[in-house]
Formats: structure tokens, C-alpha cells, sequence
């Protein structure tokens, strides 16, 4: 009878964990989704609301920019009217609880705009570092590679 209690117990905190788990990747995918519409709509205030104001954005590329880098950034493609538009690429993201921190997302998305008549298109991977503080979730740290 202890053995079965205690297999009880494990099963029941494996279940427990993967909920909460699962609650933690709908959230994210919802703040993923909410994140990018406003980039793919130049909605620039949501999109500027969903950064922490001290935001460390690395880009293997372009290196290291801050917080108002990015914002001006977004601005300047919208002002130019690019039609860059970002989808996640479905099955890539992974979610992970960090303490009592907030989550880091990894995963792989897809930006597309029309060059010259033509789609052009190209497939990167990230790293979201999301802190969560009293319920509000914003990005605080951006890795941005493989381009």
C-alpha cells in the first residue's frame, strides 16, 4: 500500500507539472501571437508595450541594440511600408519555466516581404526571455540567429 501511495504522489506531481507546463506555453504563444500581430500590423504601441524598458536585443548579425534600437527600427520599416510580415513556424516553440522569473521561449519563425515583385522570404530561430512581473509579461532579453 506505501508503494502504490507513493507512485500515487509522483504520478499525481507529474501531472500537476505538465499542466502548469501547459499553461505556461498557451501564455506564451498568446503573448507570441499578440507580439507579432502588432509587428505584422505597425501597431508600434502594443509592440513597444510588450518590452522590458531595459530590453537586450542580441542579433548575430547586427550585434548588440537596446530597447529604443528596436523601437525605431519597427518604426522605420513600417515608415518605409516593407510588408514584412513574421509566422511562427508551427511545431518550433519550446517553453520553459524559469523560477519565479518568468519564461524563455525558443523557437523558429519566418519573415516574408515582396523585393522587386517577388516574395522574399527567410527562416530564423530566437530566444525570448519573458519576465513576468505581477502578471505583466514583457520581453526582457531578445537572441536572434541562424540568418
Amino acid at each position: 500500500m506505501k508503494h502504490y501511495i507513493i507512485h500515487l504522489l509522483i504520478i499525481s506531481n507529474v501531472i500537476l507539472v505538465s499542466a502548469q507546463s501547459n499553461d505556461l506555453v498557451v501564455k506564451i504563444q498568446a503573448l507570441d501571437s499578440t507580439l507579432f500581430h502588432a509587428f505584422n500590423t505597425c501597431n508600434i504601441e502594443t509592440f513597444r508595450s510588450m518590452f522590458t524598458p531595459d530590453l537586450e536585443f542580441y542579433h548575430d548579425k547586427g550585434g548588440l541594440t537596446d530597447y529604443d534600437h528596436t523601437i525605431n527600427a519597427i518604426k522605420q520599416n513600417c515608415d518605409r511600408r516593407l510588408g514584412l510580415v513574421r509566422t511562427l513556424i508551427p511545431g518550433s516553440m519550446e517553453v520553459y519555466p524559469i523560477g519565479d522569473y518568468g519564461a524563455v521561449q525558443i523557437a523558429a519563425h519566418r519573415f516574408c516581404h515582396m523585393e522587386n515583385g517577388k516574395e522574399d522570404c527567410g527562416t530564423f530561430k530566437f530566444v525570448h526571455i519573458w519576465k513576468n512581473e505581477s502578471g505583466v509579461w514583457r520581453i526582457a532579453r531578445v537572441v536572434s540567429y541562424d540568418h
